[in-house]
């Protein structure tokens, strides 16, 4: 795959994460986050994922795939998320991180408040956090393979457990053509840049609950990428 980022200095406010690659530890600042939505190979699929949303109030994109900016502060690989409200929902996604050492990857859920997203999805991809696992693996050791890739995920509600997603990546666009579809757009991307690449229907009703696991499956190696996050609802004033 080709590079086509390029480096910048780190400013020290920037947030900066700790990941583990293939045993070593790895400090990134953080520059740019980006979560990239409709991204589906097939347009049956990403039409199904609209009406899905539609359904609950979301208006259809003006393009697929669309590409948020949000704030850096809300990437988390903490084990906990606090929310306002009980409208909020996980997706699993694979998310590509554009580093100076490299091309990574890894496992992220774009945490979403539905009652806002009915309003404006620009705003409701700003107001959740965004928690990521804290192992990543480089682009090259999957690259021959990356079709072969699993994402699933489970979300446990008033204390029951059932499987919410699962499926392909082929599902969705590549790592090289988010790339090269964003940079058409948008120019170079940057070291430091985190992009999530995208989600699967669910399995059942959209719907959220306390505690929310995603996976990453590379069975070819025999390997998973996985993180669980708590949400805690924090009840509003008014």
């Amino acid at each position: 795959m080709q590079q086509v980022h390029r480096s910048v200095q780190a400013l020290p406010d920037e947030p900066r994460l700790q990941f583990d690659c293939s045993g070593i530890r790895l400090s990134v600042p953080v520059h740019n986050l980006i979560i990239a939505g409709w991204t589906g190979r097939d347009s049956a699929v990403v039409e199904h994922h609209i009406a899905e949303l539609e359904a609950i109030g979301v208006p259809r994109p003006r393009t697929t795939p669309t590409f948020y900016r949000v704030g850096t502060n809300l990437l988390t690989t903490d084990s906990r998320v606090d929310v306002a409200g009980t409208d909020t929902s996980g997706e699993v996604e694979f998310v590509l991180l554009y580093l100076t050492e490299g091309l990574f990857f890894g496992v992220g859920s774009d945490h979403t408040d539905r009652k806002v997203e009915a309003y404006g999805v620009t705003v409701s991809k700003q107001v959740c956090p965004k928690p990521l696992g804290k192992v990543i693996w480089p682009m090259r050791e999957v690259m021959e393979h990356w079709d072969s890739l699993i994402l699933r995920s489970w979300v446990t509600c008033d204390g029951a457990r059932r499987p919410y997603q699962e499926g392909s990546v082929n599902k969705m666009l590549t790592p090289s053509d988010l790339t090269d579809r964003y940079t058409a757009l948008y120019g170079p991307l940057t070291d430091g840049t985190v992009m999530f690449g995208g989600t699967l229907p669910v399995i059942g009703p959209v719907s959220g609950g306390e505690l929310f696991e995603i996976e990453l499956d590379d069975p070819i190696r025999g390997r998973q990428l996985s993180h669980a996050y708590s949400i805690r609802s924090m009840a509003f004033a008014d």
